[in-house]
Order: C-alpha cells, then structure tokens, then sequence
C-alpha cells in the first residue's frame, strides 16, 4: 500500500516530464506534488488507487536512510 510522504509512480507522467510524485495528504481526498516541477494536485482517493501505477519509494525507507547520515 502507500502512505505519507511516499514517492509514487502514476500512469500518465506529468506535462513537464517526471513520473514521479510525493504523497503529501492523506484523507478522502490525496493530495500529491510533483518531484520535478511542484506542481500539486488533488484528487479523490478513489482516483488516485486507480490512477497510480507503484509506489517507488516507501517513507520509512527514507528515514532510515537519512538518520544513518
């Protein structure tokens, strides 16, 4: 599953080229921005299951990561 903070892969890319995005909001409604450009957009939760491809990136991965720093 996803969670906060995630970086997710969707199934269309962005018009400025990334295919990756940061899970930012969690509710009925998710909100995600993307990596490259900024741009944020929201959407239903229902969308967003159907519309995102993988998670990429899990935040707890990250963590660990930069606490080894």
């Amino acid at each position: 599953m996803y969670d906060l903070n995630d970086i997710v892969e969707m199934k269309k890319p962005h018009p400025c080229g990334e295919n990756r995005w940061q899970i930012i909001r969690m509710g009925m409604d998710i909100r995600i921005k993307c990596t490259k450009c900024g741009h944020m957009v929201m959407m239903p939760r229902r969308d967003f299951e159907r519309k995102m491809k993988k998670v990429l990136e899990t935040a707890e991965k990250k963590n660990e990561s930069s606490s080894k720093l």
